[in-house]
C-alpha cells in the first residue's frame, strides 16, 4: 500500500527540469488575498503571516522557487552589482512573482513559470531578489522573454508592491530596489539560489 505523502513544498519539489529557462514556482498568494501567506518551514502548510496592510495588494501570483535559499552567492551577486548596504542573503527561499492573464483564486499550488527579470531588492541590509516570470503557456503574458518587453506600467506596478508592503504611512522606508535586472541576470540568481540551498542543506 502507498503511504499517504505529500512532498514538502520546499525541499520535497524538484526546481525543474529545464530550470533555469523555465522552473517550478510553489504559488503561496494570488492579486485576490487580503491576508499574506506563507509557508511555514517546518510542516510545509501554508500559514497566515500577517493582513496586508491598508490597499496594498500583490498584483502577481507570488511565492518561490522549490530547493533555493538565498544566502551567501545571492548575496555575492548584490555585492557585485555595487550594493553596498547589504549584508547577507536573506535566508529563506528565493522569491518570485509570476505575471497571467488567468484569474487564479487561491494559493497552495505548483506551477510552471519563465524567469524574465527581477528586482535586487534590498531589505535592512538583506539580499531580498524578487524574480519576475510569466506563467508558461499564458496566452497574454507567455511570450515575453524579458522584463525589457513588459509595458512599463507593469513594472512599475510591481515595484510600488515590493517598495511599500511593510511599511506604515507614518514609517521610513524599508527597503529598496537597487536596480532592475533582465532575464540573464535573473537566471543567475536562480542558479546561485540552487547552489545556496545545495551548500545549506545538501542535495
Amino acid at each position: 500500500m502507498i503511504p499517504n505523502f505529500k512532498a514538502h513544498p520546499w525541499h520535497g519539489i524538484s526546481v525543474g527540469e529545464e530550470c533555469p529557462d523555465v522552473v517550478n514556482v510553489f504559488i503561496e498568494i494570488v492579486p485576490s488575498d487580503t491576508i499574506k501567506y506563507e509557508v511555514d518551514k517546518e510542516s510545509g502548510f501554508l500559514k497566515v503571516d500577517r493582513p496586508q496592510q491598508f490597499s496594498n495588494i500583490i498584483p502577481a501570483l507570488y511565492g518561490f522557487v522549490p530547493r533555493t535559499y538565498c544566502h551567501d552567492e545571492v548575496l555575492r551577486l548584490a555585492l557585485e552589482s555595487g550594493a553596498e548596504d547589504v549584508t547577507i542573503g536573506d535566508n529563506d527561499p528565493l522569491d518570485i512573482c509570476v505575471l497571467s492573464s488567468h484569474n487564479i483564486h487561491s494559493g497552495g499550488m505548483l506551477m510552471e513559470a519563465l524567469p524574465i527579470g527581477g528586482f535586487k531588492m534590498i531589505d535592512a541590509g538583506e539580499a531580498d531578489d524578487k524574480i519576475v516570470a510569466v506563467m508558461k503557456g499564458d496566452h497574454a503574458f507567455g511570450h515575453f522573454r524579458d522584463i525589457s518587453e513588459l509595458p512599463q506600467a507593469e513594472v512599475k506596478r510591481l515595484m510600488h508592491y515590493f517598495l511599500t508592503y511593510k511599511n506604515l504611512p507614518d514609517e521610513p522606508a524599508k527597503c529598496r530596489i537597487h536596480e532592475v535586472y533582465g532575464a540573464d541576470h535573473a537566471k543567475e540568481v536562480v542558479l546561485a539560489s540552487m547552489r545556496d540551498y545545495a551548500s545549506k542543506f545538501g542535495g
